[in-house]
């Protein structure tokens, strides 16, 4: 379940981080401000007027993003045309993903319009993929491309049934829990971040049991977490199944994984374990700042979030904990066009940029945490602690988290079931007290009129 960005949560530059956040709340807030006039238009070729690098290089190759996707915030374009001084690379970037998306597909379909490497969301992989994968360059056997240095279900991803790879990951979202020291001290909780893993090791329910015993001495105006949404996506994000079996057929219904994190989101909604707030909106973010919650859950790329939300005032009384079971929310991936004029060159320009020493530089500087396992015992990465939480091993937690990350099959309209599960079902579990049956049973009809089935 995935509301996944291109988000900030490097250790150690805050500026970076801020700016990042904005561009996340930007990108993801929900009732999202309609339209997208800012929107560049359609990548340039070389040799077309303008497309040609002022510098005389005779190659220029586009990347097409969507928000601060963090390769070019990390200098690393600037240092693949230093090492290859006949590539030129420019990006252009949409500013929301599903704006960026639909545009995607309509160019991968005709042929045109597209950037020589286009960067695909999680929750759309298995579409392009799918669909998409006669189009795309097999990045499989590129020169650089190190399957044994990526994570195994990260790879998988990217390939498709005829086993080529047309997808290399850039980051991936293993999740923690973000808690607050002094609510959970006030609450006679234990504060240490292993103390507190231990208080949900290996289960959610007894995530649920802790939020149980912060209710019974909570500080007024408390809560023991943000959403019964965010549950539900936290918990769905670590089940070895989500939304699709692996046959590519459409099991919300009637696997018995996603009924379960339901039912237990929704026993946090009705036993008052949350503060009834929808994640990435304004409510949300005035949550991080008046010490709303005392828990939420947390992707890696979303550290940089409350730092910014939470503010000053928060800094030293968040702390980061493992959550109860390892899962993954979000992460994205380069695809390289058969249209495209300079298909080797952009081919081995993905390969670099999702090379190890790249995805570490990448966290380093924005805080995407690598899809590639060999970039995780790289000091960057392995070494890396986060001040503002307490001078938390991020690396390290969230290292571990990614290790543990089940290989969850992703379907095709992942985004959207998520969606409607969360905002258009519990959401209203969470905020008007509707019934968790009835509204369980409305989201599965919203759900198949999506999807006209």
């Amino acid at each position: 379940m995935s509301r996944r960005t291109r988000s900030s949560s490097g250790p150690r530059r805050a500026v970076a981080r801020r700016v990042t956040a904005l561009a996340l709340a930007l990108l993801l807030g929900a009732g999202l401000t309609a339209g997208c006039a800012t929107d560049p238009p359609g990548p340039r070729r070389t040799g077309e007027k303008g497309g040609v690098d002022p510098a005389g290089r005779p190659v220029t190759l586009t990347v097409g993003v969507f928000g601060a996707f963090g390769l070019k915030e990390a200098g690393l374009y600037d240092t693949y045309m230093r090492l290859h001084p006949d590539v030129a690379v420019r990006q252009t970037s949409i500013e929301r993903n599903e704006n960026y998306y639909p545009q995607l597909i309509t160019h991968l379909v005709t042929g045109s319009g597209l950037a020589d490497v286009q960067a695909v969301e999680v929750g759309n992989i298995a579409e392009v993929v799918g669909t998409q994968g006669p189009r795309l360059v097999d990045l499989g056997a590129v020169p650089g491309v190190d399957r044994a240095a990526l994570l195994p279900w990260k790879w998988a991803q990217g390939t498709g049934r005829d086993g080529r790879t047309v997808a290399l990951g850039t980051d991936v979202g293993p999740q923690a829990v973000c808690y607050r020291k002094d609510l959970f001290a006030r609450a006679g909780l234990p504060t240490g971040r292993a103390e507190v893993g231990r208080l949900w090791a290996g289960d959610w329910r007894r995530f649920l049991a802790a939020g149980r015993r912060f209710a019974a001495k909570a500080p007024a105006g408390t809560a023991f977490t943000d959403s019964a949404s965010g549950v539900l996506s936290a918990v769905v994000s670590s089940n070895p199944r989500r939304f699709y079996d692996e046959r590519g057929a459409l099991v919300v219904g009637s696997d018995p994984g996603v009924r379960e994190a339901w039912d237990l989101a929704a026993a946090f909604a009705r036993q008052g374990l949350t503060a009834r707030l929808q994640q990435f909106t304004p409510g949300w973010d005035q949550g991080f700042a008046n010490g709303a919650f005392a828990t939420v859950v947390c992707p890696a790329w979303m550290l940089g979030y409350i730092e910014d939300k939470a503010g000053q005032a928060g800094r030293g009384r968040w702390d980061v904990a493992a959550a109860p079971r390892p899962g993954n929310r979000g992460g994205s991936f380069l695809v390289v066009p058969k249209a495209g004029p300079h298909r080797t060159e952009a081919a081995e320009l993905a390969a670099w940029l999702t090379a190890p020493a790249q995805q570490a530089r990448v966290f380093a500087r924005r805080g995407s945490f690598p899809s590639a396992s060999a970039a995780h015992a790289l000091p960057s990465v392995a070494g890396a602690r986060h001040p503002y939480f307490g001078d938390t091993p991020v690396g390290a937690i969230f290292g571990a988290a990614a290790r543990g990350v089940p290989s969850a099959p992703i379907g095709p309209k992942e985004g959207l079931v998520a969606q409607l599960l969360t905002d258009g079902g519990m959401l209203l579990v969470d905020q008007t007290g509707r019934d968790p049956d009835e509204a369980w049973a409305d989201a599965l009809r919203s759900i198949d009129n999506a999807l006209d089935r």
